[in-house]
């Protein structure tokens, strides 16, 4: 794996705690495999707009299929990962 997948996730994780308001959470609580919502970190719809949200002010993305949503917000990881391909798309 590359820095640059390492730097991004690390990124996310604090995005997400600042965006979504999670003060007992710290980066080093989220795993970059688990999931995000329901077992996992345990966000909720709402939450997902907010990662929506995210995306288009950090990095300038939009999700064209909401459909996908679940499998690209499933961990920092699966995120990172869309990020990263979105941004090949365009270079």
């Amino acid at each position: 794996m590359s820095n640059n997948m390492d730097s991004l996730m690390s990124d996310l994780k604090s995005q997400i705690i600042e965006q979504l308001n999670l003060q007992e959470v710290q980066p080093g609580d989220i795993d970059n495999d688990q999931p995000l919502f329901k077992e996992g970190l345990g966000l909720d719809s709402i939450d997902a707009l907010e990662l929506i949200v995210l995306l288009q002010q950090h990095y300038n993305i939009k999700l064209s299929n909401p459909a996908d949503g679940p499998e690209v917000f499933y961990s920092i990881r699966s995120l990172a990962e869309f990020i990263t391909a979105e941004r090949e798309k365009v270079a």
